[in-house]
C-alpha cells in the first residue's frame, strides 16, 4: 500500500527535472506514489521519469515591462493557480516539493493556500527567482550549494546537496583512468543550448591548432544545437576528428564516466554530477545568467581543486588549445583534479532529501529534523 502521493513540481529544463527525478526514485523505493507537475518543455527529459502521472499546469515568466505582456503572464499564472488547486484537491498529496522554475509557482502557491505541507529545493549557490518568491511560504528549503544556517531563511534551510540520477550513481563506480602519451583521450564538451552554440564555434578551431599527435589521440563527445549539426559534421570531416556530435545524449552518464576531461557550463546539476562521478573539468559559467548563479556554482567546485573556472571572454580557441596541450601531457594533474572533484561530491543527496521530504510530510519542523540528524 502506498504511503501517499508526493507531488513534485519542476520547471521544464534538465537542471530542474534531473534532481526531481533522482528524488522520485528514492521516494518510490520508500513506498510513495510520485506525481510530477511541470510544463510542456519537460517532455524531452521526462521520458524516464518514474512518475505515476505527469501533469501540465499553465505558468508564465513575468520578465517583460510591456503592460500587455505582464497582464497576459498574470492571467496565465492565475489560470495555473486554479488548475493546481483542482489538481491538489483531487490528488491530496502528503507534501508538495518544488525544484525551481516558474512552472513550480502555481502548484506551490496552491499547496500553501490549501494547507498542504510544502518545501523547495534550490540547486544553485544563488537562489532563483521562482524559489525566492516561494521561500517565505514553504516549511523548508533544501539547498544544493546553499549554506546551511545561512541566507535569508537560516532556520529552515538544510544543505542536502543536489540529488543525481541513478545513472550518475552507477557512473560514479567507474574509477578515473589516466590517459598517457599515445593513448586515446576522451573529451566531453556540453553546456545547454547557449553553451552548445559557443562551444560549436570555438572547439573546431581549437582542435585545428593542436599538434597532429594530440589531435589523433582525441575522442570527442560534443553537444551541438540542431542548427549547428551540419557545420560540425563538416568540421569533423575536415579535421578528421574522432567525434560524436548530437543535440542530446541519452547515455551522457556513461560518457562522463569515460571522460578524461570535461569542458562545460556550470549549471548546478552539471557541477553536482561531475563531482559525484569525480572528473576534472574546465567550467565556463554562462555569462548572461541573471543571478550569476553559474559563476557561484563553479567557484564552489574550483575551491576544492576539482575544476578550473575560465570566463567565456577569456576562453578563446587558442586558450582551449593551450589547455588541452598542457593537460594531455600531464595526466597526473588531471588525476589529482578528478580525486578532488570526487571528494566534493554528495552521492547521498537524494537519500538526505528524501528524509527531509518525509519529515515535512509528517509535519515535523526543520529544528526537529536537524535534531534527529545530529
Amino acid at each position: 500500500m502506498s504511503k501517499g502521493i508526493v507531488l513534485l513540481a519542476a520547471g521544464g529544463t534538465g537542471g530542474h527535472v534531473f534532481p526531481a527525478e533522482a528524488l522520485a526514485y528514492k521516494l518510490k523505493e520508500r513506498g510513495y506514489s510520485v506525481h510530477l507537475v511541470t510544463d510542456s518543455r519537460a517532455e524531452r527529459y521526462a521520458g524516464k521519469f518514474p512518475a505515476d502521472e505527469i501533469h501540465v499546469v499553465p505558468s508564465a515568466t513575468i520578465g517583460s515591462k510591456n503592460p500587455v505582456a505582464v497582464a497576459r503572464s498574470l492571467w496565465t499564472l492565475w489560470s495555473g493557480m486554479r488548475a493546481a488547486k483542482k489538481l491538489i484537491s483531487r490528488l491530496k498529496p502528503v507534501v508538495v516539493v518544488g525544484f525551481g522554475g516558474y512552472p513550480t509557482v502555481p502548484p506551490l502557491l496552491a499547496a500553501t493556500r490549501l494547507g498542504v505541507p510544502a518545501m523547495i529545493h534550490e540547486q544553485n549557490a544563488v537562489m532563483g527567482r521562482a524559489n525566492k518568491a516561494l521561500a517565505s511560504r514553504v516549511q523548508a528549503i533544501a539547498g544544493g550549494f546553499l549554506p546551511e544556517g545561512g541566507g535569508q531563511f537560516p532556520d529552515k534551510t538544510v544543505t542536502t546537496g543536489n540529488p543525481v540520477r541513478p545513472a550518475i550513481i552507477d557512473a560514479a563506480k567507474v574509477p578515473y583512468s589516466q590517459s598517457k602519451s599515445g593513448e586515446p583521450f576522451n573529451l566531453v564538451v556540453f553546456g545547454g543550448s547557449q553553451g552548445a552554440q559557443y562551444f560549436s564555434k570555438a572547439m573546431p578551431t581549437a582542435i585545428s591548432l593542436l599538434d597532429d599527435e594530440l589531435r589523433d589521440r582525441l575522442r570527442i563527445t560534443q553537444q551541438v544545437r540542431p542548427e549547428d549539426t551540419e557545420m560540425m559534421s563538416v568540421c569533423v570531416a575536415r579535421l578528421k576528428m574522432a567525434a560524436d556530435t548530437a543535440p542530446f545524449f541519452t547515455d551522457m552518464a556513461e560518457r562522463l564516466a569515460a571522460a578524461h576531461l570535461v569542458i562545460c557550463r556550470s549549471g548546478a546539476s552539471t557541477v553536482s554530477e561531475i563531482s559525484v562521478i569525480g572528473r576534472p573539468a574546465i567550467l565556463v559559467p554562462y555569462p548572461h545568467a541573471l543571478d550569476h548563479d553559474q559563476a557561484a556554482n563553479a567557484a564552489a567546485l574550483a575551491a576544492t581543486g576539482g575544476a578550473k573556472v575560465i570566463t567565456q571572454a577569456e576562453l578563446s580557441p587558442e586558450k582551449i588549445a593551450s589547455i588541452l596541450t598542457h593537460v594531455m601531457n600531464d595526466p597526473e594533474k588531471l588525476a589529482r583534479m578528478a580525486a578532488a572533484a570526487k571528494q566534493a561530491g554528495k552521492p547521498d543527496a537524494a537519500n538526505l532529501l528524501a528524509d527531509m521530504v518525509e519529515a515535512i510530510a509528517a509535519r515535523r519542523t526543520i529544528a526537529e529534523f536537524k535534531g534527529k540528524r545530529a
